[in-house]
């Protein structure tokens, strides 16, 4: 029966097709994945190389690069939620992933313009950094910022707004979305690899404006590729706007919170069930958890449909409360982003004083360290996709959750500091007793563990909040780690402010500074949110997917 239920569904999805509407599925994902893939070849080529270019090609001081990096990952991190709302409440994920990538494509452009025409940068120095160095004019400036600004903007938008449209084509299989996240993230990841490696290898060696015509290329072929996937896509309709439905909730519950709760279903109003203005018995009621906020669907003396501040459905309250109880771990998620963040920018400005030649004539771009950590985030997420769980699966005979892949990503991160601490402090002792650059390579484990972890945390939180918040927020959970992100590299902006303003550790020159004890912290930090982290784990519920 299964099978004739299946057979059917594959009949139905060839006559849709061939009637021209839209079925969403598996047909779909080429155009998605293609476009995920022109896109994030253009934002890597863009971002990766984004704090060597400030220095070599605008003459900024290496912390202020570091900083001004640290704000545009910010907003590149905070516009996909911004986004994802507009497309939950207005829009839709096919429109806002449109009109985002066109700003991109904007953006792009005018980087490459700054790369292309002298009069956009100021004139170089013998010795970047140097106090002999000419600074940009307010014209250099403005131009640079304003292709900053469109490209933050529009690869934010498309980020994980993309990743909700591709999960919407599987709105009734967890089973296939999960495949998909995977996925999305192994190109993300993949792509970026090429970004970080081809793109600033270009960048470096050949010219800055060739590499970002590069970028220019692949992100207008992304466009075309996914309006070409038009007919594929399985629309989403605008519900509204969720949040407003989500306020709602705590203030009809202040507004009643002298009435007494009850325990019978007629006494709680369900949404679903009424179409005037009166009040019918209802069928649901409340779950017990965070009590206090069931008074808004208690129907009580003066209530009624129209007062809608007054009055929520049972529904909306319960999706009040999916999102109160993920807070503390969205916290905690917080905190485990910014060493993260740090590490990348710290890891940049170590390679840029260490021994880059590999062999007589090669010498690894600075700008393409991330790239160790791209490599092995995606060889770990293909492992755990095809050897590790299936193994795992096979072992407990039960699939492992988002939470506890978070909980390993955690690990693996606190590794990855302590080891970062350990080579800074070798590096440092290096140049001060022998006077001898420390070899870029002595790099690569700390990365390599900070990717593997993000194998195991990235894809799983991406998963947590998509099948634990409401379908309302689809595209809004997706963008939950986007949130999550930007609102670390803000605090990694603040955090590196007051560790210059308190200490020594960041001085422009991190030869004569303590970086060492900057990782130190960080590993302090990372442990004691990993605690945290287990007690929210451990008291939190799931809900039904």
């Amino acid at each position: 029966m299964e099978r004739t239920h299946s057979s059917l569904r594959e009949e139905e999805a060839r006559k849709n097709n061939t009637s021209g509407s839209k079925p969403g599925g598996w047909p779909s994902f080429p155009f998605i994945i293609a476009t995920v893939a022109g896109i994030t070849l253009a934002s890597s080529g863009i971002w990766a190389n984004l704090i060597v270019y400030l220095i070599q090609e605008f003459n900024i001081k290496s912390i202020s690069a570091t900083q001004i990096s640290n704000v545009v990952n910010g907003t590149t991190n905070l516009v996909p939620f911004v986004a994802a709302i507009i497309a939950d409440c207005f829009f839709g994920s096919f429109t806002l992933v449109l009109v985002s990538s066109c700003v991109s494509l904007l953006g792009t452009i005018v980087f490459a313009l700054t790369a292309s025409i002298k009069s956009l940068r100021p004139k170089q120095c013998i010795n970047n950094g140097s106090n002999l160095c000419e600074a940009a004019s307010m014209m250099q400036y403005g131009v640079l910022y304003v292709g900053i600004a469109l490209a933050a903007i529009g690869f934010g938008g498309t980020r994980f707004t993309t990743a909700a449209l591709g999960a919407n084509q599987f709105h009734d299989n967890t089973h296939h979305q999960n495949i998909f996240f995977n996925w999305f993230f192994f190109t993300w990841y993949v792509v970026s690899v090429a970004g970080f490696t081809g793109v600033v290898y270009i960048q470096d060696n050949v010219s800055w404006g060739v590499g970002f015509w590069i970028c220019v290329v692949s992100n207008m072929i992304g466009v075309m590729v996914f309006l070409m996937g038009y007919r594929y896509y399985l629309p989403q309709t605008p519900q509204g706007s969720a949040f407003v439905d989500l306020a709602r909730v705590p203030v009809a519950s202040i507004r009643k919170w002298k009435s007494q709760l009850s325990s019978s279903t007629h006494d709680y109003y369900n949404g679903a069930h009424h179409h005037d203005a009166t009040l019918p018995p209802v069928s649901a009621i409340p779950a017990k958890r965070f009590r206090f906020f069931n008074r808004a669907a208690l129907v009580t003396e003066g209530d009624s449909i129209e007062k809608s501040w007054r009055l929520c459905s049972v529904q909306q309250v319960e999706d009040f409360k999916k999102v109160i109880g993920i807070l503390p771990l969205l916290t905690s998620s917080i905190f485990l982003a910014i060493p993260i963040g740090m590490e990348s920018n710290l890891s940049l400005l170590q390679a840029l004083v260490m021994e880059a030649h590999l062999g007589p004539h090669f010498k690894f771009p600075a700008g393409s360290l991330g790239v160790i950590l791209l490599i092995s985030t995606s060889i770990f997420l293909s492992l755990l996709d095809r050897v590790l769980w299936p193994f795992y699966q096979k072992l407990t005979g039960k699939t492992p959750t988002p939470l506890q892949r978070i909980g390993v990503g955690h690990v693996f991160n606190i590794l990855g500091m302590v080891v970062s601490a350990i080579v800074e402090s070798k590096r440092l002792k290096m140049f001060h007793d022998a006077n001898k650059s420390m070899s870029i390579l002595w790099l690569f484990p700390q990365l390599v563990l900070v990717g593997v972890g993000e194998a195991f945390h990235f894809p799983g939180q991406v998963a947590f909040y998509y099948q634990q918040l409401p379908q309302a927020l689809s595209s809004t959970s997706t963008a939950m780690i986007s949130l999550i992100i930007g609102i670390a590299f803000y605090l990694i902006t603040a955090l590196t402010h007051e560790i210059r303003r308190s200490t020594h550790w960041l001085p422009d020159n991190i030869d004569y500074g303590r970086v060492d004890n900057v990782y130190w912290m960080l590993v302090l930090f990372s442990g004691i949110n990993f605690v945290y982290y287990l007690i929210c784990a451990t008291f939190y519920k799931y809900s039904k997917i």
